[in-house]
């Protein structure tokens, strides 16, 4: 089986703080688990694994195909955001780096 992966790195002061927020709020629904620096989230579509970075928190996410890497990217984005409101934090998706 392939997979697609996309990478996206937040300039943030609170990486870690997100990190926890984000897997926190998923582990209600779905399987979500954190230790330190490092997250992950189990969505029906993908994999979205965490870390927090000092002043980045690195997003990287796996999936079958680009509809479900696609479907990963936009909720996580879409709870970050809403999360950092404050910070405003720029979320780019590259799925070149990953």
């Amino acid at each position: 089986m392939s997979t697609v992966r996309s990478e996206a790195r937040v300039a943030t002061p609170r990486s870690a703080r997100y990190l926890g927020q984000l897997c926190k709020h998923f582990a209600h629904k779905i399987p979500a688990t954190y230790s330190g620096a490092q997250g992950k989230i189990e969505f029906p579509a993908g994999i979205c694994e965490l870390e927090a970075a000092g002043d980045v928190l690195v997003l990287r996410a796996t999936a079958a195909d680009a509809a479900a890497l696609s479907q990963v990217e936009d909720v996580v984005a879409r709870h970050l955001e809403r999360f950092a409101f404050r910070d405003q934090p720029e979320i780019r998706w590259d799925r070149s780096a990953a």
